[in-house]
């Protein structure tokens, strides 16, 4: 008996900065202390809505002000369940309908290989659905570690005095690249990257 062959057909890729790049039609994660603002670089490089889960319990969530400068805060909708369930459960129908080009949840611990296998083939629907393929985006404390996400990003602020607005960035895991890690400066539309 031949084992089925599992057929990578070419995806489409949203463009970051410094030739950095994340594949749409997939579930990705973000973590780190500074993930929040990595969801909002990644929403800057994108057009349209983005929709944001978090959990009601949950009191971080992004400020109109704070956002402004990386991405318009007019461009967000939220939605917070009350039951931690609920929350994969509106990311994979949110997904699913491929209704917004980004779907952000932020999480209180990394979900299991079930739900992130459910997640892509929610994201694969909805890119059969709409023009653009949705993107997904989870948000994990601490190191994250979610498994079969498409790729792992880690940020975290590396501000120093004089130089405001650099950060860490640290690409742990994915299945096209290796990992890396570089400095991130500048500001929307003038963002540089340098190995670290």
């Amino acid at each position: 008996m031949n084992a089925p062959i599992l057929d990578r057909l070419p995806r489409p890729a949203l463009p970051l900065f410094g030739g950095l790049s994340l594949m749409l039609g997939r579930l990705h994660e973000g973590c780190g202390p500074a993930r929040h603002t990595w969801a909002m670089l990644v929403a800057g490089a994108l057009a349209g809505p983005v929709l944001w889960i978090a959990p009601r319990w949950l009191r971080d969530r992004p400020h109109p002000d704070g956002i402004r400068p990386l991405v318009g805060p007019e461009r967000f909708v939220f939605a917070s369940p009350d039951r931690g369930a609920d929350l994969l459960w509106c990311m994979e129908e949110a997904l699913r309908s491929g209704a917004v080009p980004l779907v952000v949840a932020d999480l209180p611990g990394p979900p299991g290989l079930t739900p992130v296998r459910r997640l892509h083939l929610a994201a694969g629907e909805g890119a059969a659905r709409a023009p653009h393929p949705p993107l997904g985006l989870i948000l994990t404390p601490g190191e994250g570690g979610a498994p079969g996400v498409e790729s792992r990003w880690h940020m975290a602020p590396a501000h120093a005095p004089g130089a405001a607005g650099r950060w860490r960035l640290t690409r742990c895991r994915d299945r096209s690249a290796p990992p890396a890690q570089w400095h991130l400066t500048g500001r929307p539309g003038d963002w540089r990257l340098t190995r670290a």
